[in-house]
């Protein structure tokens, strides 16, 4: 390499820099946005033409003459024209720069424009190689780009040679420039990408206040869908959301229609109707967060041909099993990007709601399951209790009227309680009064063979408990033991405070439980895994016996009692 070599390769760079400093400060700019993504949509083809062009004539007017030609760094704008917008773009730009060169006249006028028009094709072929492909990131590698300009710039020197005349002075002129505009060119493309990418990179990093919008969305929604996954409470978290993102509007639907829509487009998108939306339906089908930017991806609005969204991203609301039960929906109009920050905040929105959803379909399913149980001990408890309840009343009616009817109250007091309260709270007293109605029959049914002690202390009988939980106990006591004696049998029931726990237990003079493989009966297994489920592992049944003695089942409860009971007199 000479001196003039070296000398004018310098200069190349130094008018590159320039270049690169303008295309710097241009990319801080939302002129730029276009250009960060390969560009399909034709509004964004005409933005990355004017771009590219500029910069394609610009890189003619920043060139040093060298006699009656110009070495330039032209190629930069037509070979990244065509990588970032395809043949068409690339063509145009090419052939706005190859204009614009050749109407400056000299011996390689004719050369310089064919060969522009060919660097912005050559970009175009490459976009187009790899967009056929689905691979869309080699187009932004800048050593990539690099060599394709290389490529590019090569060719342009052959054209010089094919093209120019006389041919001896385009032979000098190649001799002269190529290896300058080669090394400037290749250096020029590459760094020009960097820029871009780096652009890229500085608007995902912005997706940290993804952080910030995440928790505001999340307190402001904080239950919402728990409460039911329906049109009103949609709405509610699709006004939330269209509030917090900015994004041109915001729809969620179940597995068949629109739940909530708000935002442009809310004079057709109407909650209620039925799904229309293709992307909506695969993304439902196949569990996928679909991303329609009428750009690489086509969108068009499925209910208006006049809809003003330009953009849909689609994310699946997921519940049990991975089952998709709904999506939740952002869309930008026409005049708009979509950013990544918003792509991303959209799928933490879904996560986030789908959690909500799932829990709140959990606490009905829990709720469903305690009345379940409930249900289940009472057709437990009722038929054969009512049975021999109705054998004692018959038997005792004969002989003893008044207390017949004691027993039939006590009867309507037992089923009335069972009828009152399946699934809701009660007091100590409560249900210490509903087992007492209960033992009022058995002790009628075994006159002189069973006697009940209760030890409930008064302060102990306004603290609450979840309903029917005592009674199941009281049975087991006399079914599974005193009723197996030869002699009297005896039942305790009792109450203490150990400090934030409430001790109630139930013991029988019997002794004779034993431990089965499968459980410790129906009626007790539910009210352990009741409590268990409400409040925790650190709370329910546990079982003390000593054969031939006593059985003592005692149940741990955390211990609640309102103030005002406490306070009272």
């Amino acid at each position: 390499m000479t001196v003039e070599h070296l000398s004018l390769v310098f200069l190349l760079l130094q008018q590159m820099c320039v270049y690169l400093v303008i295309a710097y400060m241009l990319s801080r700019t939302p002129l730029f946005l276009p250009v960060m993504h390969l560009t399909v949509r034709w509004p964004h083809k005409l933005a990355c033409y004017v771009i590219f062009s500029m910069f394609c004539v610009m890189g003619t007017y920043f060139g040093l003459q060298i006699d009656d030609s110009i070495a330039n760094t032209r190629a930069i704008g037509a070979v990244l024209s065509g990588i970032l917008g395809g043949p068409s773009v690339g063509l145009a730009v090419g052939f706005t720069g190859g204009l614009h060169r050749y109407s400056l006249g000299g011996m390689s006028a004719v050369a310089c424009a064919i060969s522009t028009v060919t660097e912005g094709l050559i970009g175009g072929l490459v976009h187009r190689h790899f967009v056929r492909q689905g691979r869309i990131e080699p187009l932004f590698d800048p050593l990539r780009v690099g060599a394709v300009t290389l490529v590019a710039e090569i060719a342009q020197m052959l054209i010089i040679l094919l093209v120019a005349k006389p041919f001896p002075a385009a032979v000098h002129l190649v001799e002269v420039v190529a290896l300058p505009m080669i090394v400037a060119n290749t250096l020029g493309a590459g760094l020009f990408m960097r820029i871009l990418m780096d652009r890229r990179a500085l608007i995902d990093k912005q997706s940290s206040a993804f952080s910030a919008k995440a928790l505001k969305i999340a307190a402001r929604a904080d239950g919402v869908l728990r409460q039911g996954f329906n049109e009103e409470n949609s709405m509610r978290v699709a006004r939330i959301i269209y509030e917090e993102t900015g994004v041109g509007a915001v729809a969620i639907t179940d597995r068949e229609k629109l739940l909530a829509f708000i935002g442009v487009g809310d004079d057709h998108h109407l909650p209620g109707t039925p799904i229309t939306s293709p992307q909506t339906y695969q993304a439902i089908a196949n569990n996928q967060v679909l991303y329609a930017d009428g750009n690489l991806v086509s969108y068009k609005c499925s209910i208006h041909p006049n809809c003003r969204l330009g953009a849909s991203l689609v994310i699946p609301l997921v519940g049990e099993d991975d089952r998709v039960i709904g999506t939740v929906k952002l869309y930008e109009p026409k005049t708009k990007l979509f950013s990544t920050i918003n792509r991303t905040l959209g799928e933490g929105i879904a996560r986030l709601l789908s959690s909500q959803i799932l829990a709140g379909r959990y606490e009905q399913q829990k709720a469903l399951l305690a009345q379940s149980e409930i249900k289940l001990l009472h057709a437990q408890v009722n038929p054969h209790f009512l049975f021999n309840a109705l054998n004692t009343i018959s038997a005792v009616i004969r002989n003893d009227p008044e207390r017949a009817r004691q027993l039939v109250q006590s009867l309507s007091v037992f089923f009335r309680k069972n009828l009152k309260r399946p699934s809701q709270e009660a007091t100590v007293a409560d249900e210490v009064e509903h087992v007492s109605a209960y033992l009022q029959i058995e002790l009628a049914r075994f006159t002189g063979r069973l006697s009940v002690e209760i030890d409930v202390p008064d302060a102990l009988r306004h603290a609450r408990l979840p309903a029917f939980l005592l009674q199941p106990l009281v049975e087991n006591a006399i079914k599974h033991g005193t009723s197996q004696l030869l002699g009297p049998g005896h039942v305790r029931i009792a109450a203490r405070r150990e400090g934030g726990v409430l001790r109630l237990s139930v013991e029988d003079n019997a002794g004779l439980y034993e431990e089965k493989a499968g459980g410790d009966g129906l009626g007790m297994s539910i009210v352990d895994r009741r409590v268990r489920n409400r409040f925790g592992n650190g709370y329910g049944v546990d079982v003390a016996c000593e054969a031939d003695v006593f059985t003592r089942i005692t149940l741990r409860l955390p211990l609640d009692i309102p103030a005002v009971a406490e306070t009272a007199p």
